[in-house]
């Protein structure tokens, strides 16, 4: 069976909650509305208030608009599904769904990675940081992330799309990558390789630059002074958290798509599956709002 033959898929994940899905989607509402609310506003602090016009605000400016970018390719579509009684998905939707996750997960890690450097920057070479860390290369910096995972992501899209299908059910409660690989009976070798690159792109190039920034920021804690360590701790605290709570959620996706997960009760299954693309557009947002206090007044002016 050829993909363009398939016109629609079948998310299996789904079970029957019968009343109790309309306290689901209730809830879930209610958090994607959280979401919406808790990225808008620090995005519209930060453009409003020119003190704001940074490096580190805006690289948070680039990671919250990327966690509504995120959340827009799963809500919607999560709300609808909840209340059908037929989960399925067409093909050309399934796809775009596939782009939306996997441009907002490389979008997201980038980001990271990058504000690992600008800390990096302003704790190991203060004196040097309004010179190397200019708002123009702010903007080249976040305009190269985004355009090149969209390429890469535009080239990924073919590939899976020319792929041959023996099957048309996909274990999740949305539509990814892997699933559909695995549903292939054609060879797979070129988008194993090309997602052999692409990982070591994303993933490996990145975590090298995260290791080696925080190894020199450590370095620079245990060989500096007091007031050095605090604007250390201060800075970098809720950048780790985001980092480490994004990683979190996207090994586990790594993790359940590649080994059997089935000794795991089906609702935290989900649940775990979901983490990387509710937790962070959830907690980043409210983390970094109680942390930089010029967010934080900036919100409360315009909640006020």
């Amino acid at each position: 069976m050829n993909s363009t033959q398939v016109s629609y898929f079948t998310l299996g994940a789904y079970f029957d909650t019968g009343l109790f899905k309309y306290l689901y989607f209730l809830i879930v509402l209610i958090l994607y509305i959280f979401i919406i609310v808790a990225n808008v506003l620090p995005v519209v602090a930060i453009c409003k208030n020119r003190s704001l016009h940074e490096p580190m605000y805006i690289f948070l400016c680039s990671l919250f608009m990327n966690e509504l970018y995120g959340s827009t390719g799963l809500f919607p579509f999560l709300l609808i599904q909840i209340l059908s009684d037929v989960h399925t998905v067409s093909a050309p939707f399934c796809f775009l769904q596939i782009f939306f996750v996997y441009s907002y997960g490389s979008i997201e890690y980038l980001n990271l990675a990058v504000m690992s450097y600008d800390r990096y920057l302003a704790i190991c070479h203060p004196l040097q940081y309004n010179t190397r860390m200019t708002v123009q290369r702010v903007a080249m910096f976040i305009a190269v992330i985004w355009s090149v995972i969209f390429l890469v992501n535009f080239v990924t899209l073919p590939l899976i799309v020319g792929l041959q299908l023996c099957g048309n059910v996909i274990h999740k409660v949305y539509c990814d990558n892997h699933s559909i690989v695995k549903l292939s009976c054609s060879d797979t070798t070129v988008i194993n390789i090309y997602g052999l690159i692409i990982t070591c792109f994303v993933v490996f190039g990145p975590l090298i630059l995260i290791l080696y920034t925080y190894m020199k920021i450590l370095k620079v804690c245990f060989s500096g002074s007091k007031q050095t360590r605090q604007k250390a701790v201060s800075t970098c605290t809720p950048h780790l958290a985001s980092l480490l709570n994004f990683s979190f959620g996207a090994c586990y996706e790594i993790l359940q798509s590649r080994f059997d997960m089935s000794s795991l009760p089906n609702m935290l299954r989900i649940f775990l599956s979901l983490y990387f693309l509710t937790c962070p557009p959830l907690f980043n947002p409210v983390m970094y709002g109680l942390n930089l206090s010029k967010i934080r007044v900036t919100c409360q002016s315009l909640i006020s």
